[in-house]
């Protein structure tokens, strides 16, 4: 059992690191032995971890961690892209930012990965038809991480949402691959309309603490929301913008500031 358990994780090199991260966790911290064991080490693949430490955070006295865990193996057994995404958001954590130091941390410690991991297992459901159960997990999320994503919402590959604290995605809200988001940052309507009513962010975006942006409206790739900016208008790929309402105040300046997390502004970007 041992050998084909190891024979399985060779051939997944984040996972393969994960467990190798985990055994040196345990050696400097024993205390920590029975989280990292049942957490990581007690299980064959990184998808079944997910699901386990998906039952643990969002069970209640409303749902079992048994009836959780049930949901997720199955959402990954059904689609593979649930565990590549996983894997894409568990690096983009790793590269952007500077408080992690292991690839361990997320799946233990951040809420901004553990909660995105929960939405993309809402989100499975939610293209299965399964929309009250979807949004059971919705409201088990913003309950228990402070993010509140909509499970109609779509999420890309490699996001990172540091500190994740007060996150609010909307319904038709698209998000493209190797976004970066931090702390309250609001992907909304502009009022009760229905409809198509939520932001489209391109693909490498970073949008800064305290964002909003509002409105059926486009961030085009590669592009720079400051801190605490209001979006209400498109923003043209590779700029900068800030400032209530937000306006281009320069380039993005560097090719993928999703990655580098750059924040300071200049009059030229």
């Amino acid at each position: 059992m041992v050998e084909q358990k190891l024979k399985v994780s060779s051939m997944d090199p984040v996972w393969l690191r994960l467990c190798e991260e985990a055994h040196r966790a345990i050696a400097r911290e024993p205390l920590l032995g029975g989280l990292i064991h049942s957490s990581l080490l007690h299980h064959p693949t990184m998808e079944r971890a997910l699901s386990y430490r998906f039952s643990m955070k969002l069970a209640s006295s409303e749902m079992s961690e048994q009836i959780l865990r049930e949901i997720a193996d199955e959402a990954f057994s059904r689609d593979q892209n649930l565990g590549l995404a996983a894997r894409a958001d568990l690096v983009a954590v790793l590269e952007r930012d500077p408080a992690c130091h292991y690839l361990m941390q997320p799946i233990l410690f951040f809420k901004g990965y553990q909660a995105i991991q929960a939405y993309r297992i809402g989100h499975w459901l939610w293209s299965q038809g399964r929309h009250d159960i979807a949004y059971f997990v919705q409201m088990r999320v913003s309950e228990a991480f402070g993010v509140d994503i909509h499970p109609a919402a779509r999420i890309g590959r490699g996001t990172m949402i540091d500190h994740a604290h007060s996150i609010v995605i909307g319904e038709t809200a698209i998000v493209g691959d190797n976004v970066s988001m931090l702390h309250s940052v609001t992907l909304g309507g502009t009022g009760k309309a229905d409809g198509d009513r939520h932001p489209k962010i391109e693909n490498g975006v970073m949008i800064g603490a305290g964002a909003k942006v509002l409105g059926n409206i486009t961030i085009g790739h590669c592009s720079r929301i400051a801190a605490g900016s209001v979006v209400l208008q498109d923003v043209p790929p590779c700029s900068t913008v800030a400032g209530v309402p937000a306006k281009v105040i320069g380039e993005a300046g560097c090719a993928q500031p999703s990655v580098m997390m750059d924040q300071l502004l200049s009059i030229n970007g």
